[in-house]
């Protein structure tokens, strides 16, 4: 009875609902999407932009607790980099991209100037940290950057407890010979269910020099609220003894590019959990937004964003609204069909008793 209705559950995904929208998502992938400012406008903090709803049939999965093995959609790698890059093979034809940018922190809380301080996450943060992981719960992750700083690496972990997937988080130590050593993981088996977690100083937010610390409010009456205004919002005009956005995306893309990007291409699924501003800085890459469109561009914190990457282009699918709503990412046909195969394995090996459309 059970494998009946797993089967029903499987072949309602991929029922006249999504096959009669198929050639409008192949209309979509046609063409990158262009990120217009005035699309982040919403209530929420960040716009779904054009991204559509396919009707897809949402599907509510019951986890067994009988059971708490997991097995991987895809082996994560290690130790990721340009050069281990080309030993792959074979190249995957889509890979997905989450963008998430820090839950509250504590400075926010207090509406400080944070830049690169090491400011931990707020109550509010934590659960925001949770809320976008119950979003993100359906999308495939095998590799997570993160910056150095600690609010980014607790959203991203918070994050990953909420996945269905159940896989560990586990941050990279590549700093010397003896990190590297002393942090191996001898089980096949449990790298198998780890998910790789490189943190790197480039994704940091930018630097805000001598406003670092200070209040908001109090510094636009010191100064003037045009001349806060400035520094905050310009491209090109950084604070005192600080970065401008246009510096900070200077480090953010050209990481991107050379250790992220080589990632996607091998078909490996990338989560990174960054900041405002660097994050800022990749989707001007990504989207290909001028530096005055760049500069209204606002992120909410704890709001998750897909990208779907295919044949080296980068494809806006908005933010999800729950937990539950498969359909608001707009998966292409193939991130959809490795979630469908990954509901099959999971029913199979007993870790999914239920699955109800």
């Amino acid at each position: 009875m059970a494998a009946e209705v797993c089967h029903h559950a499987i072949g309602a995904l991929q029922s006249h609902s999504y096959l009669s929208n198929l050639n409008q998502h192949q209309n979509l992938r046609s063409n990158s999407l262009r990120l217009v400012t005035k699309d982040f406008s919403c209530s929420n903090g960040l716009s779904m932009g054009r991204s559509s709803h396919f009707g897809q049939r949402n599907c509510i999965v019951t986890r067994s607790s009988a059971t708490h093995s997991q097995t991987s959609v895809v082996d994560p790698v290690l130790s990721p980099s340009r050069s281990n890059t080309s030993d792959t093979t074979k190249k995957s034809n889509e890979a997905a991209l989450i963008l998430i940018r820090h839950g509250e922190s504590l400075w926010n809380e207090k509406n400080l100037f944070t830049g690169c301080v090491d400011v931990p996450l707020s109550s509010k943060g934590i659960d925001e940290a949770i809320e976008a992981g119950k979003r993100i719960s359906s999308i495939p992750v095998d590799l997570i950057f993160t910056s150095a700083l600690i609010r980014a690496q607790m959203t991203a972990m918070l994050a990953m407890t909420q996945h269905r997937r159940k896989k560990v988080p586990i941050v990279m130590h590549n700093e010397s010979e003896q990190a590297k050593a002393w942090s191996q993981v001898f089980s096949e088996d449990t790298k198998k269910q780890s998910i790789p977690v490189i943190a790197a100083w480039q994704l940091n937010e930018r630097m805000y020099g001598e406003l670092q610390g200070l209040n908001k409010q109090e510094t636009a009456d010191r100064y003037g609220k045009e001349q806060v205004h400035e520094w905050r919002r310009s491209y090109d005009i950084p604070p005192p003894n600080g970065e401008s956005l246009e510096m900070c995306a200077e480090r953010a893309v050209a990481y991107f590019r050379d250790q992220i990007e080589p990632q996607l291409l091998t078909g490996k699924n990338v989560m990174i959990a960054a900041h405002g501003n660097s994050l800022r800085s990749i989707i001007m890459y990504l989207d290909k937004l001028t530096s005055q469109e760049v500069i209204s561009l606002e992120l909410s914190t704890g709001i998750p964003m897909l990208y779907i990457f295919k044949e080296g282009r980068f494809i806006r699918r908005g933010s999800p609204i729950g937990p539950t709503e498969a359909g608001v990412y707009a998966y292409t046909k193939e991130i959809h069909s490795l979630l469908i195969r990954s509901f099959t394995h999971e029913f199979l090996e007993g870790e999914v008793s239920h699955c109800y459309c």
